[in-house]
């Protein structure tokens, strides 16, 4: 059971999160929150692991972003596919660590 400062934690943390995401070029933006709701919707299993993947995912953005990249260069045309390449690799790393 969760006690009260780990929500509160939590929230601060994707509050700067969602900080993060609104700093990206628009374009960046839109391709970002498909990602999104698509890791919720077909994604993966546990919320600290999924924030984890989106974390890593603006990490690639703001990076890409500082080498003038345009947001499909980096996700390719195929964003579902880029998103399951993830949820895949992700999954395979953690079978490996438990």
């Amino acid at each position: 059971m969760m006690n009260i400062q780990t929500i509160i934690e939590g929230k601060k943390a994707w509050r700067v999160h969602v900080k993060r995401v609104k700093q990206l070029p628009v374009e960046y933006q839109i391709v970002y929150n498909e990602i999104q709701k698509y890791i919720f919707k077909v994604g993966i299993k546990r919320e600290s692991e999924m924030i984890e993947v989106l974390i890593g995912i603006i990490e690639l953005f703001e990076d890409g972003v500082s080498r003038n990249q345009h947001v499909l260069e980096i996700t390719g045309a195929d964003v579902a596919n880029f998103c399951d390449e993830i949820i895949v690799n992700y999954e395979k790393n953690e079978d490996v660590v438990e």
